[in-house]
């Protein structure tokens, strides 16, 4: 995957600004200027993509939720068809969608999540990641038509690399130096890292080649490219 430039990502959107993981988050993210979007991916129990990044809400797993009873308890809460609505009003917009992982056998999130990128016409301007490896596997399985990444916290999950259908990595900020970014390159993966608050180190990551940087603040961000 090649991006046009270095890309510069809302953390769940603008989250000191608005709700995270919110239309008005995303909103406030793209006026203020950044490349795109990070959000995250949940399955509802009747089948739909919720834009929500805890496992449960008020105690209750969303796995285990109908998404009638989730809007009446959090209206806030998008659906992932809403945000590709709203990249539509930004057609430079770019989204990284995480799917959460789910312990067990699929519940069909993988399914609804490439049904729905098949359908959207913006999917060039969209990736998944995850820290679910098996999650990844199974997007590649069913052609989700969208380069994958894998997210990590702990550099040996770099050895499942050679065995996953993956075109990006998505390591914590703290894993990474120049040394680990180029030869992580060299192995033609992309290579975006999260979550980056200061312009200092957006400097120095961009310095090291990195394709992608997530963050909570827009203005510290694009301060640093």
């Amino acid at each position: 995957m090649t991006f046009p430039k270095p890309l510069l990502l809302g953390h769940r959107g603008s989250p000191h600004q608005a709700r995270e993981n919110t239309l008005e988050s995303f909103r406030l993210a793209l006026e203020a200027g950044l490349d795109g979007l990070e959000l995250d991916l949940h399955r509802t129990r009747d089948g739909v993509l919720a834009v929500h990044h805890d496992f449960e809400l008020e105690g209750q797993p969303l796995a285990e939720l109908d998404w009638p009873i989730l809007q009446q308890k959090a209206p806030w809460v998008p659906r992932l068809e809403q945000v590709f609505e709203l990249a539509e009003d930004f057609p430079k917009a770019w989204l990284n969608l995480e799917l959460k992982s789910q312990p067990g056998p699929s519940d069909g999130r993988e399914a609804a999540l490439a049904q729905a990128l098949l359908a959207w016409p913006g999917r060039t301007r969209a990736w998944v990641s995850s820290f679910d490896p098996i999650a990844l596997v199974r997007l590649h399985r069913l052609g989700a038509g969208v380069p994958l990444a894998l997210l990590y916290t702990e550099p040996e999950m770099e050895d499942l690399l050679a065995c996953l259908p993956v075109q990006g990595v998505h390591p914590y900020f703290e894993l990474l130096n120049e040394a680990r970014v180029v030869a992580l390159k060299a192995r033609g993966l992309f290579v975006a890292t999260w979550t980056v608050n200061q312009r200092a180190l957006v400097q120095e990551l961009l310095a090291w080649g990195v394709d992608g940087i997530i963050g909570d603040l827009p203005a510290e961000l694009l301060a640093g490219r």
